[in-house]
């Protein structure tokens, strides 16, 4: 049986998250338009049925109840966006997920956090340093966030587990990947901190790994690369470090390395060159130092919601096509009031006829 301590109002949220066509954004403007989770997702049929589609499938309660059994039964908790140790680095961002499920010490993420990332298939020499710099990072009273990957990843949690290191997983908590890091993820579950976007027992899948780079790059206060190809999972975690306005550092390597070409390419483009720890602490000490805002919701007082007729809702078809616009675009062409553009969007969104990119750039779906 589910606990208590799962409110109503968790389980709504849940539903919510889990629902088709439902991503972060469109979840926070669900809760701003509505006050509450619930509310919104008896509004949802109205609003598809708007633009022009069918309602998403909505989460069955029951199948979230037995995810949040699934997450107690593992020992795992929720931290919900608004709600209790939620990280506020994190929380900052406007694709925030509305919940991360954890495993491990929370105490973790009121600690300045760096993010370490990197090859797969780095060299000795690569696997050696960035173990040696997440110690020093460590001893210094950083915590070192990475992705538990082969390569990189796997030596900047190895460096600093007795220090404190947090692994952002990209399936669900329960599923060790790759298959060769299972006792290390135990080992972070139990003295460090494990985090997971996605449901228990989720296998990951290539769609998820951007997701959790978003997450890597969200908790810390700067992103170091250490070797990384130039078209690699690596440099999109230090695009989304820069997106946020943290900072991107990287360490240089020989121009005959492949494996080099991706970071001496950020350094090229104005990322920080990192030679030790110190230069780490550097880069991010004024980051730190500015204070961190979390994201909080009123929800007995919703938004002022602006209701779109059908000439308005078909002027912003007629400026939608397959290739992504900024929304700013849709906003100048349109010359439709802001919030009335946001409700076209969402009606459009959970009918399944507009998809969100990165950037704030939307396009038909």
């Amino acid at each position: 049986m589910l606990e208590r301590s799962a409110t109503e109002d968790q389980v709504a949220r849940l539903r919510l998250i889990r629902s088709d066509n439902i991503g972060p954004v469109t979840y926070f403007q669900l809760l701003a338009r509505f006050g509450s989770a619930s509310a919104a997702l008896d509004a949802i049929p109205d609003l598809a049925a708007r633009g022009g589609g069918r309602a998403p499938k909505l989460a069955p309660r029951a199948l979230v109840e037995r995810e949040m059994e699934r997450v107690e039964a593992l020992g795992a908790r929720y931290l919900f966006l608004g709600q209790g140790m939620y990280p506020p680095l994190l929380a900052e961002l406007e694709s925030a997920p509305p919940a991360l499920i954890v495993k491990g010490h929370l105490t973790l993420l009121d600690k300045p956090a760096v993010a370490m990332v990197g090859a797969r298939n780095a060299s000795a020499a690569a696997c050696r340093f960035a173990r040696m710099l997440a110690q020093k990072l460590g001893e210094e009273g950083a915590v070192v966030v990475s992705g538990l990957a082969r390569g990189i990843d796997t030596a900047a949690h190895d460096g600093s587990l007795e220090s404190g290191t947090v692994a952002v997983i990209a399936g669900g908590i329960d599923i060790v990947y790759p298959p060769e890091n299972e006792a290390r993820q135990q080992a972070i579950a139990e003295r460090g901190l494990l985090i997971a976007e996605q449901p228990p027992g989720v296998e990951p899948r290539a769609r998820h790994f951007p997701y959790r780079n978003r997450i890597i790059a969200g908790l810390a206060q700067g992103t170091v690369v250490v070797e990384a190809a130039p078209k690699s999972g690596s440099l999109i975690t230090a695009r989304y470090a820069a997106e946020y306005g943290r900072e991107v550092m990287a360490v240089p390597g020989s121009p005959l390395d492949p494996r080099a070409q991706g970071c001496n390419q950020l350094i090229r483009e104005g990322a920080t060159l990192i030679q030790n720890a110190e230069d780490v602490l550097e880069a991010t000490r004024p980051v730190g130092h500015r204070p961190f805002a979390q994201k909080s919701f009123d929800y007995s007082a919703p938004a002022a919601a602006a209701d779109a007729s059908e000439r308005e809702r078909q002027a912003v078809l007629d400026l939608l096509s397959p290739t992504a616009v900024p929304v700013d675009e849709l906003v100048r062409q349109s010359s439709l009031a802001p919030a009335t553009l946001q409700t076209v969007r969402l009606e459009l969104e959970l009918a399944g006829r507009l998809e969100r990119h990165a950037g704030g750039k939307v396009s038909l779906a």
